[in-house]
């Protein structure tokens, strides 16, 4: 998606100075603002990859204000993103990602989690597993923060993102919290964790530090407790 903002906010204006030239200047004027929003666009996507979403989970994990001996879940870690910046505030608990491994992000390997958790000297507290987030291998109530960041809406179908929910609200200990981010579907999500009896069910929006390109692909925070 990257790649083509970038080449359309590089495409638009190289024709819109070609109808310029050739006395067209009302459909060179459409194109070359088409493509100054696309390389808006690129910009805020690359941004949002680069810096803004690690900025955002940084400021989601330090309000939790956890006390470090956390037991914590990602569910759809990936290379790890949440899943180390949670490690490393918990410095006397576990934090466990949990994935498929497939290919819908870029280098996404159950390899590059372990070495990312490596490289950020947090691998004596990471555990990674590969299973379905609808079915997950834990005890209830084994954890006492469950995260996941753009994971869910990856299921095709919305019983087994209902399902993904409300296990993730099954492995959630008493008190513990729940935080999930997602750009589709979070409305559903939240409706399933009523349903659950979740305490405390907000959505609220992350801002444009993660935005996908801008306000259409906005990402939403899903957030509950399960009562103590």
């Amino acid at each position: 998606m990257l790649a083509g903002l970038t080449a359309g906010g590089i495409a638009e204006p190289a024709v819109a100075a070609v109808l310029f030239g050739v006395g067209w200047p009302i459909p060179a004027v459409v194109l070359l603002i088409g493509g100054v929003m696309l390389a808006a666009g690129a910009a805020l996507f690359a941004h949002t990859t680069l810096r803004g979403k690690f900025r955002v989970w940084d400021a989601e994990l330090d309000r939790l204000d956890l006390r470090g001996d956390e037991q914590v879940l990602d569910v759809g870690c990936g290379r790890g993103l949440v899943l180390l910046k949670a490690a490393a505030r918990v410095p006397r608990g576990r934090a466990v990602g949990l994935d498929l491994w497939t290919r819908d992000q870029s280098g996404n390997s159950q390899e590059a989690a372990s070495a990312n958790a490596r490289a950020e000297k947090v691998a004596d507290r990471v555990e990674l597993v590969t299973d379905d987030m609808r079915a997950l291998p834990f005890e209830d109530g084994t954890f006492d923060l469950v995260v996941s960041s753009l994971a869910v809406h990856n299921i095709p179908d919305a019983d087994g993102r209902a399902a993904a929910v409300r296990e993730a609200f099954r492995v959630l200990g008493p008190g513990g919290r729940l935080r999930l981010a997602d750009f589709r579907n979070v409305r559903d999500y939240a409706a399933v964790l009523r349903e659950c009896g979740a305490a405390d069910v907000q959505v609220y929006d992350l801002g444009w530090r993660f935005w996908y390109g801008g306000p259409h692909a906005r990402t939403s925070m899903v957030a509950a407790a399960r009562r103590p």
